[in-house]
């Protein structure tokens, strides 16, 4: 396997910004808590979990990845705003 180029990178850093804008206008709240920021990001991960474990074709273990990490750029986003 070889490592990501910038391109991958940068693309994959897209996905996450457009599921971040995506997801904020379905949810434009912030997370109410520290607690249920966390419990966001471990739905999704638990969401990634069952695709992989399923066996999923890699485009939708990709979909749940990105919307893990949106909601990790939100939990860090919001965390800056507080600070």
């Amino acid at each position: 396997m070889t490592a990501p180029t910038e391109k991958d990178i940068r693309y994959a850093f897209e996905e996450v910004v457009r599921e971040y804008q995506r997801a904020k206008t379905i949810f434009p709240e912030r997370f109410h808590s520290r607690h249920e920021a966390y419990a966001v990001v471990l739905e999704e991960m638990d969401e990634l979990w069952e695709t992989i474990k399923h066996n999923e074709p890699v485009e939708r273990i990709r979909e749940e990845a990105v919307q893990v990490a949106a909601m990790v750029m939100q939990f860090l986003a919001e965390l800056e705003e507080k600070e």
